[in-house]
């Protein structure tokens, strides 16, 4: 489905308000000049996904300026990490994107490098155009694509840690299905009853940042890092979100602290995962994107197991029909407190096609892009008004609006921990999850990924 033409008064913009690098990155300082008639985006995924995307974009693109062509250049991974990564080395290398698609995991990383362009003049510029997208998009949203007061990204997507279960697996357990106000203690006992059942795991999880055991310390009140606010960003507040209570109390971004990777929280979060292995309620997780979890439950071989809205499409590509999944909000500990990573597109500091990237990053606001963008619900729409049962009715599952409702039920929900060292932080995070795992030792662990993130932190600040 094509996109309509994108606004024809973009072209007295994008002639080259090319800005001088002038230093912001020495990654990029070698790069050669660009190709004046390609716009250029970084995309995280497979090529041919990456030309299915170009292919929809090209037209309204192509209306926008006849002479420019749109290059989609896919770099696959496993996860974020892996994504941000590559596509430093790439910059380093000389590759020079105009666009760059960029999760909560890559925007204090990009921004604190210098390499991605403050949207606050266009934003600000163009409030009129975007006050309908500012009032369907959460501000939790908005504020994690913030750095040190500036915004570098419009959310397009999120996905918050829910809990995925298996209706048929609970009906066989003899169990109730999981309630809004579940806790973690009834999860504790569905785990024990599944795990009775023969060849099922009845809890699977996987190593990562995003709704591993992480999901368990965010419901412990715990984080990996010290949280606070940055200072700034009521230039943003006070005029897309004047009267919004949901903004109040919000600033520049998320400023992440001093790791606390050993706190009580995180250590009777990680001990609750080996307990689980220990009693056969769950197996040694997998390090990665879930892809091997997310199969086993399409299987019929997982009673419960995190996931975001992502998995609706994912389960139901897999061959599960609506109602043979079901999704619930993450039980209640000390808080019912859930993660999430929200993402979007964010402009390239070197581009010196800014002013056309930012019409089509803008133009990918619009609600009829979303289907373009995500086609098949694989992921939450961060525009409320897309998360309709009417969106669900063909995939399932049947409590789909848990997946929306997460970020106004639970309003001290939060954005996954992602500082400008985000890629030490992940890599540490797996090993030293792993090695808790393997040796039955969650203190051992944590006090060896606190001294990693104190070195990590050390080693930029």
């Amino acid at each position: 489905m094509p996109l309509p033409p994108l606004s024809r008064r973009s072209l007295l913009r994008a002639g080259g308000v090319g800005l001088a690098l002038a230093a912001t990155t020495a990654l990029a300082s070698c790069a050669p000049p660009s190709d004046p008639k390609a716009l250029k985006i970084a995309f995280f995924g497979d090529q041919s996904g990456a030309d299915e995307l170009r292919a929809r974009l090209e037209e309204p693109v192509r209306a926008l300026d006849p002479t420019i062509r749109l290059e989609i250049n896919a770099t696959p991974g496993t996860d974020w990490n892996e994504f941000f990564a590559k596509l430093l080395t790439q910059i380093a290398a000389g590759s020079r994107p105009d666009i760059v698609s960029v999760a909560t995991e890559g925007v204090q990383l990009m921004a604190g490098r210098g390499l991605a362009a403050p949207l606050d003049e266009y934003v600000t510029r163009d409030l009129a155009e975007l006050q309908d997208y500012f009032d369907d998009v959460s501000p939790a949203l908005v504020e994690a694509m913030m750095y040190d007061g500036s915004l570098f990204l419009l959310p397009l997507d999120y996905n918050a840690g829910n809990m995925y279960y298996s209706p048929l697996l609970f009906e066989q357990a003899g169990l109730d299905l999981p309630a809004p106000d579940w806790t973690v203690d009834d999860f504790y006992d569905a785990g024990r009853a599944l795990a009775r059942i023969p060849d099922i795991n009845a809890y699977d999880w996987v190593v990562r940042l995003w709704g591993s055991w992480t999901s368990f310390l965010y419901a412990n009140d715990g984080n990996l890092l010290a949280e606070g606010r940055a200072p700034g960003g009521q230039w943003l507040w006070d005029a897309a979100y004047a009267g919004n209570p949901a903004a109040a109390g919000r600033g520049g971004g998320w400023a992440w602290g001093d790791p606390i990777a050993n706190s009580p929280a995180a250590v009777e979060a990680l001990e609750l995962m080996i307990e689980l292995r220990r009693e056969g309620i769950a197996p040694s997780p997998d390090v990665g994107g879930g892809q091997t979890s997310q199969a086993l439950f399409a299987a019929g071989r997982v009673g419960m197991s995190v996931g975001g809205g992502f998995w609706a499409g994912g389960l139901h590509n897999a061959g599960m029909a609506p109602g043979s999944f079901d999704v619930q909000y993450f039980p209640r500990w000390k808080s019912q407190r859930h993660l999430f990573g929200t993402a979007g597109y964010s402009i390239l500091e070197t581009s010196d096609k800014k002013d056309l990237a930012w019409e089509v990053i803008k133009r990918l606001t619009f609600p009829d892009a979303f289907d373009v963008l995500f086609p098949g619900n694989v992921t939450t729409p961060a525009r409320q008004s897309l998360s309709t049962a009417k969106r669900y009715e063909t995939t399932g599952p049947e409590h789909w609006d848990v997946f929306s409702s997460t970020l106004t039920e639970f309003p001290e929900t939060a954005p996954i921990p992602a500082p400008i060292y985000f890629n030490a932080l992940s890599t540490a995070l797996n090993q030293r999850t792993t090695e808790a795992i393997a040796t039955g030792d969650a203190r051992a662990a944590l006090d060896g990924l606190q001294i990693d993130l104190e070195t990590a932190a050390g080693a930029v600040a």
